[in-house]
């Protein structure tokens, strides 16, 4: 029961953020009376589309529920409060919800009004789907994702800095379902300035998903021309940038502005500056799709959470571009390690997901 909520959580993957992705089954014994997920911000949750198909045979059943029942009036009503007066008997949930708001106030609710409340079944699976709506509440920063596409040698592009494509079709159309679950989509002032990306998600099969954040670090606010894809209107947009920049710039009409201090060694903007105000934004994954010396100073802060690395079976040469810019080491002993969490092809490409 709890795997088929996980599954029908995920099918509000692209659609949920900044709330989290949440499933819910009603049961009597092994025979399901009831099922339903959380679609979008603002539309009832998962609970409450499951006990609309239950109905009255919601009385005395089994609620299986990936995430703790959330007791608060926000843009909904409480989901405890509407399963108290379904008169359930029962409610397993897989995870306890991180949000404040909730954090063991819905299974008091439950349990003063007499029904059976059990927690932690499947509570892995249930943090890896929502891994950035926890890293939010828990950490105070979103999930960090960092995409990057490589050839065989580790080189990013030539070394005039032409780059397209190093992949093929499949392993591009990849990223475009990965950028629509994120939240937000991150680059740099040199990316911005060398490649004007449009950050945005295309997907050709018509799935629907919510836009992700286009955010541009731009220090000095000096590198989006008028003409830039990412001042297009065409997805909303935020620029952060450093104390003393000249915000009147009308280039940037159109944009959200915010101010982000300098880092202590003054060669960009502070990084974790710029999570924590993700984070009180509402934004839970963040994937980060930039240059060497952006992804290399996340990955020397330690702000990175997994990588997206898809590598191609091409060689560009010594005199490419780097992956990533990284301190030279001392010893071995000072390497970084991770982890492969999936491995898959796509196309003649390979897609790793890594942590550390």
């Amino acid at each position: 029961m709890m795997a088929r909520a996980l599954r029908l959580a995920e099918r509000g993957l692209f659609t949920t953020q900044p709330n989290p992705r949440v499933g819910c089954v009603m049961a009597r014994g092994e025979e399901i009376i009831g099922e339903g997920w959380h679609q979008r911000a603002g539309e009832p949750h998962a609970e409450v589309f499951a006990l609309r198909t239950a109905s009255e045979r919601a009385r005395g059943a089994t609620a299986y529920v990936t995430l703790e029942p959330c007791s608060h009036h926000g843009r909904t009503p409480p989901c405890a409060d509407a399963l108290v007066e379904a008169g359930i008997a029962r409610v397993v949930f897989a995870s306890e919800d991180p949000n404040p708001k909730v954090a063991g106030a819905g299974i008091r609710r439950l349990r003063e009004a007499g029904i059976a409340v059990e927690a932690g079944l499947m509570r892995d699976a249930a943090r890896e789907l929502n891994r950035g709506f926890f890293s939010r509440f828990e950490r105070g920063r979103p999930w960090v994702r960092v995409k990057l596409a490589m050839s065989l040698d580790g080189r990013t592009a030539l070394a005039n800095g032409e780059s397209k494509w190093i992949t093929g079709e499949s392993a591009r159309a990849d990223v475009q379902r990965w950028r629509a679950r994120s939240s937000a989509i991150l680059t740099g002032a040199g990316t911005a300035r060398a490649d004007d990306p449009r950050l945005t998600v295309r997907l050709s099969d018509g799935t629907a998903f919510v836009a992700p954040l286009r955010v541009i670090l731009d220090a000095r606010l000096d590198a989006l021309a008028l003409h830039a894809n990412l001042l297009d209107g065409s997805s909303p947009t935020l620029v952060l940038h450093a104390p003393g920049a000249d915000v009147q710039d009308g280039r940037h009409a159109g944009v959200e502005l915010a101010e982000v201090p300098l880092a202590a060694h003054e060669r960009g903007l502070d990084l974790d500056a710029v999570l924590r105000l993700l984070a009180a934004r509402g934004i839970n994954e963040l994937q980060v799709e930039a240059g060497p010396t952006l992804c290399g100073a996340l990955l020397a802060a330690d702000l990175v959470d997994e990588l997206l690395l898809y590598v191609a079976p091409t060689l560009l040469g010594d005199s490419a571009r780097p992956l990533l810019a990284l301190s030279p080491l001392q010893s071995m002993a000072d390497r970084r390690d991770w982890r492969v969490v999936d491995r898959r092809m796509l196309g003649q490409d390979q897609r790793i997901l890594l942590r550390p």
